[in-house]
């Protein structure tokens, strides 16, 4: 017991981090329009995908869950973008706090 002092306890509630892989496919690359077209897979959601790149522009079909897709698949296209190729399959993690 300590005299002449409040005792103070807090409780952080801490959230749990889930990951998902995400699956790529590249369908389309043309550097001359400056864009590259894929597909991205993620539990049992599919999206088609447009990425200008030049311009750092992201589409995202359909617009069912894409807020869940969309900042993670943009980084990575923003990070690869250069290395990726038609026919090539990729996958990434996806992580999130419940």
């Amino acid at each position: 017991m300590v005299q002449g002092r409040a005792l103070t306890l807090c409780c952080y509630r801490i959230k749990a981090l889930t990951e998902t892989i995400a699956h790529v496919r590249i369908t389309y690359q043309s550097w001359q329009l400056g864009k590259i077209e894929g597909e991205v897979q993620a539990n049992d959601f599919i999206w088609q995908f447009e990425w200008r790149f030049r311009q750092s522009q992201l589409q995202v079909m359909p617009s069912l869950g894409r807020a869940l897709i969309q900042e993670p698949l943009g980084r990575f296209l923003e990070r690869y973008d250069y290395q990726l190729e038609p026919g090539g399959d990729y996958s990434f993690k996806i992580r999130a706090r419940l």
